[in-house]
């Protein structure tokens, strides 16, 4: 009865169905009816400028407008953990492409020729679009009022400067740790902005009715949060939480992007204007890059020193982050990467700062891997350095330096179980590490690269999560849930979490997708969270459910509680058995007395899910005293690359990617997260660059000129490999994988064109371009 039947089981996708039939419904598909109104936004053609008029004049008198509005009407600040964010700009712009009024029409047609012809009139400000220029003394100040933004208690702002946050962790004595060392290494590696590149563009729908209620449909990661900052910024019009609800169907990928709150608050602002009516927002593709989150920039030195015997002895990592104009969600970016930039490393002396830095460039926020894939490719990268320096093996060295359970991590907690050093060897196998590998054409060199990774949910102490579940008459279960599936198999993971306590398959399960209204409570889709948070209320829920079935058996039946238990959809007893009792007899209706009487009735269930021994609270300037993080999910990477040395184009010839999941709820679920993380990691060292003009002016906002690889450009091999160390707070001991298995590709990409050419790249993207002029320059 211990044996594991869905749990660990690859079975297919709940929504698998839905989705290859066309049936699964998106934000931009839902019909609603002739009164569906239309809007545009007037945007900001400057980097930095002060609003000195906005005639909507012409605009209002056009074909079809219906309502034009502008700063003056929603004079309000938003924001997730500062609130630095204004629904139209006021007074002030900041970036190109902020908007500044906007438009609502009868169709989209009438909405954007009259949003053009708003005239806007403004005056010039220095722009500031370098994060190491914005921390000059004489710098232009971005936000003045800096220090008077509300915000979370665990940041730091330095009012009368750009440094939106500064994150310190310190432990140990970095000095004397550097003064043991036989070699200290130092270097700055840059990686620039990214795009996420979701399929499907932020669309918003919202409606406020005559009543007052305010329903936005949303194309979102976090439609709790939506309903949360909408109440905050809409309380001036009166409207709370009570008056808001937010719908959440399917959503065609998010990667980050849709976390939190970026345009959607202009749809909910604009259905408060035209009460009666639903108004749609939509962004084009070119949007989609410049007005909504970018990944940000970073620039990163490290120094790292070690003993001959491998032995790292201290770290010093201090990291500017492009952060943008507004950092409202990312500078909890840079806050947890100040928290871990140790990487999966056991080092007693550190010194991390990591500044959140105000430019005008498009504000940056969460992508896939949360600010961890940008500090590895620098920190991976000099690991492997640092390991030829002393002439030992990185794969070795980095055997040497593996953090393990119990040790002290870099704010002073201990880390938990994983099989990082399984991960290694597992990986190093899998790319036949330590052999060397030829090509046949005398143009081209294969060289092979390395890297270890790790990542922790960032969240605050107190994200939680809930889950409602039901049976039917026929023994099928509902189960209502707000976390959100973007591809990741999150429905038919909480699918297999209930189908094992309650003994269903979870082909007879139905998960369904937010509703503020009718589902429990979700803190947000983001930080590879939702197995173990969401996935720990869906296993209360389904407890609960069961001893609701148990208790209703022995009080009809009279079998003692201990001996009842759940198998193949019935329920059985231990002392006799022949007794079978198929749940769909009675968990609606109950069961009968022999008097007539009834007991049971319909089997529900609730759970919820907060850890309870999470905290923010430390010491400002060393990080110590606090718990920030759950847990980590650690692993190793390799590849094996080919480099045509006239031309720099590389070919994957083979990618090996190790992970310790604690326990893969749906093995080929995480085997797509593995393959679809490494991919994209790839995509962003070796094809995607995104360039802006002198002015702040995205050059590229369009996948012509902004590349992503396509099928053709995938690599011969990517092999995935799942460890499994139990997490022990974890449903069946899992934890979260979706963002960690891009983190490595850039730096092992790095090592093994090292390892090929002995070109050391230090900057990101590592394109053919690059490697072909730097292989050219004379030596």
């Amino acid at each position: 009865m211990n044996e594991l039947h869905h749990v660990g089981s690859r079975a297919p996708r709940i929504d698998g169905r839905d989705k290859v039939s066309g049936a699964a419904e998106f934000v931009d598909d839902i019909e609603f009816g002739p009164d569906l109104l239309h809007a545009a936004v007037v945007e900001s053609a400057h980097a930095h400028a002060r609003i000195v008029d906005i005639d909507t004049s012409v605009a209002e008198a056009m074909p079809g407008v219906v309502k034009v509005v502008t700063g003056r009407d929603f004079p309000f600040t938003f924001g997730l953990y500062m609130k630095d964010r204004y629904v139209f700009a006021q007074q002030t712009v900041r970036f190109v492409g902020e908007q500044v009024a906007a438009v609502v029409a009868r169709d989209p047609v009438a909405a954007r020729r009259a949003a053009e012809a708003v005239s806007v009139t403004y005056e010039m400000l220095p722009a500031v679009l370098d994060p190491d220029d914005a921390l000059d003394e004489n710098a232009t100040l971005i936000h003045p009022e800096l220090g008077e933004y509300p915000h979370v208690p665990w940041f730091f702002p330095h009012g009368g400067t750009n440094v939106a946050h500064w994150r310190k962790t310190r432990k140990g004595d970095v000095e004397a740790g550097f003064a043991e060392a036989d070699v200290v290494l130092e270097d700055t590696y840059r990686v620039p902005r990214y795009a996420h590149c979701a399929i499907e563009p932020h669309v918003v729908v919202a409606k406020q009715d005559h009543a007052g209620r305010l329903t936005v449909w949303s194309a979102s990661q976090s439609p709790y949060i939506q309903r949360d900052l909408f109440a905050e910024a809409l309380a001036p019009i009166g409207l709370t939480h009570h008056d808001i609800r937010v719908i959440t169907p399917y959503v065609g990928g998010g990667f980050g992007g849709k976390a939190g709150v970026t345009m959607e608050i202009i749809g909910a602002a604009l259905a408060t204007a035209v009460r009666g009516h639903p108004v749609k927002l939509r962004w084009s593709r070119e949007q989609e890059f410049y007005n909504t989150y970018q990944r940000q920039g970073l620039v990163a030195t490290i120094k790292v020193g070690a003993r001959s015997d491998g032995t790292i002895t201290a770290l010093g990592h201090e990291m500017h982050w492009d952060a943008g104009a507004y950092v409202e969600y990312g500078a909890n970016v840079v806050n947890a990467a100040g928290l871990s930039a140790t990487g999966p490393y056991r080092i007693p002396n550190v010194s991390i700062d990591s500044l959140c830095i105000y430019t005008n460039l498009p504000p940056g926020g969460p992508y896939r891997g949360f600010g961890y894939s940008e500090f590895h490719f620098g920190l991976e990268s000099h690991m492997t350095r640092l390991a030829l320096e002393l002439g030992i093996d990185p794969v070795e060295f980095r055997r040497i330096n593996a953090i393990t359970e119990g040790d002290e991590l870099p704010y002073g907690a201990e880390m938990n179980p994983s099989g990082l050093v399984e991960a290694i060897d597992r990986t190093a196998e899998a790319i036949d590490w330590g052999t060397t590998e030829a090509s046949g054409d005398p143009r081209k060199r294969i060289g092979k690269g390395f890297a270890l990774f790790w990542k922790a949910p960032a969240m605050p102490p107190n994200a939680s999560s809930a889950s409602f579940l039901k049976f039917n008459e026929d023994g099928s279960i509902n189960i209502t849930v707000s976390g959100m599936e973007l591809g990741q198999g999150y429905l038919t993971a909480m699918a297999q979490i209930a189908g094992e306590v309650l003994a269903v398959p979870p082909s007879k399960i139905r998960v369904e997708t937010p509703d503020t209204d009718r589902n429990p409570y979700e803190w947000q889709t983001v930080a590879s969270h939702i197995t173990w948070s969401c996935g720990n209320a869906v296993h209360s829920a389904a407890v609960e459910a069961r001893e609701r079935i148990i208790d209703t058996v022995h009080a009809a039946r009279g079998y003692e509680e201990g001996t009842l238990y759940l198998e193949d959809e019935m329920v059985k007893c231990e002392t006799d058995p022949d007794f079978e009792l198929l749940l769909s007899d009675f968990v609606v209706s109950g069961l009968e007395m022999e008097d007539g009487t009834w007991r049971g009735g319909p089997i529900v269930g609730s759970g919820s899910f907060m850890p309870d021994f999470a905290s923010a609270q430390s010491d400002p300037q060393t990080s110590q005293g606090g718990h920030p993080n759950v847990h980590y999910t650690v692993g190793a990477a390799g590849v094996v690359l080919e480099i045509d040395i006239e031309t720099g184009k590389m070919k994957v010839l083979r990618a090996a990617l190790a992970v310790d999941v604690g326990k893969a709820i749906n093995p080929t679920t995480v085997e797509g997260q593995i393959v679809g993380g490494m991919l994209q990691g790839l995509a962003t060292v070796l094809y995607e660059d995104m360039r802006f003009d002198a002015e702040g002016r995205l050059l590229n906002p369009n996948f012509t000129d902004y590349k992503i690889p396509t099928s053709l450009d995938t690599p011969e091999m990517v092999i995935p490999i799942i460890v499994e160390v139990p997490q022990p707070d974890g449903p069946f001991g899992a934890r979260g994988v979706g963002e960690h298995t891009m983190i490595p590709a850039a730096p092992m990409i790095a090592n093994a064109v090292a390892d090929a050419t002995g070109l050391r790249v230090t900057s990101m993207p590592i394109t053919a371009e690059k490697v072909a002029m730097a292989l050219l320059e004379p030596v």
